[in-house]
């Protein structure tokens, strides 16, 4: 008896582990993000299903996940799938696992394919150390202030966006974080995988037009950033903040603190800006 999370193919179905196809046959209960999608990767791989399947997504967690932990208290499995990749990563999943820790009920997982990870494995930015940021806000100003709380951060940073915003998206990356290296992966380890690399300011114009399928980017980690070195990008950072909405005297402690540099240092850099022709 337990609740098990099984990363299932992003492409392929050849990508599923032999431990999938043994959960997919034998669990008491399939909650899959798309019914539909569950039972088509189960006739990809040959898997004659004999438990009950559900829909468990966005807008019938709060609903399912109770009726899901009392299938767990009767003493018997739930296999938790979604429609690509690992539950829980941007797609259903954390409120039900939350739930089941909560009450101490068993947890575990069938490791599997991540988009995270393998867009990250093949970028050739540093991967030793990164994060993972999920979907950006969908309007351009929330988008815009949230890129300018992450731009001081030094770690490669990995983000899922909708294809028809992928354009804007990259637009506003350039704008924000400035001149840095960059990789879209599209449809990754499907037939028609795409993987660009250039400056945010090239991709952004490379995908100004019609875009189709599942985009990952992975995006270079911020430079290391003293006021002795580079007072213009502590005064480019504070503007950023300034054009979200952020009062200047706020945003520039935002920036110092970010940074590790002196508020003093920030507002110098500022002054000095508003001073140039």
């Amino acid at each position: 008896m337990s609740l098990v999370l099984a990363g299932v193919p992003i492409g392929r179905a050849g990508d599923a582990s032999p431990r999938l196809v043994e959960a997919l046959a034998t669990a008491d209960v399939i909650a899959a993000e798309d019914t539909r999608r569950a039972t088509r990767l189960c006739r990809d791989l040959d898997v004659t299903y004999t438990g009950r399947l559900l829909s468990y997504f966005e807008a019938n967690e709060a609903e399912r996940t109770p009726q899901l932990l009392e299938v767990l208290r009767e003493g018997r499995t739930v296999l938790l799938v979604t429609d690509a990749g690992m539950p829980s990563v941007s797609d259903p999943g954390f409120r039900l696992v939350a739930a089941a820790a909560a009450e101490d009920l068993p947890v575990t997982c069938l490791p599997g394919p991540s988009a995270v990870t393998t867009a990250l494995a093949v970028s050739g930015l540093p991967s030793d150390r990164f994060c993972f940021e999920g979907f950006l806000p969908r309007k351009a100003g929330e988008r815009r202030a949230r890129l300018g709380e992450l731009a001081a951060e030094r770690r490669t940073a990995v983000y899922f966006e909708a294809p028809h915003r992928l354009g804007a998206c990259l637009a506003d990356m350039a704008a924000v974080l400035g001149e840095r290296r960059a990789v879209v992966c599209r449809e990754l380890t499907k037939t028609h995988e795409e993987i660009a690399r250039g400056t945010l300011a090239e991709l952004a114009e490379r995908f100004s037009g019609e875009v189709l399928g599942e985009v990952t980017v992975v995006v270079e980690g911020a430079a290391p950033i003293t006021v002795e070195t580079s007072p213009e990008e502590l005064a480019r950072l504070v503007s950023v903040r300034e054009q979200s909405g952020e009062p200047r005297k706020e945003a520039i402690a935002g920036v110092a603190r970010e940074l590790g540099v002196h508020r003093r240092d920030v507002y110098d850099a500022v002054v000095a800006s508003r001073s140039r022709p």
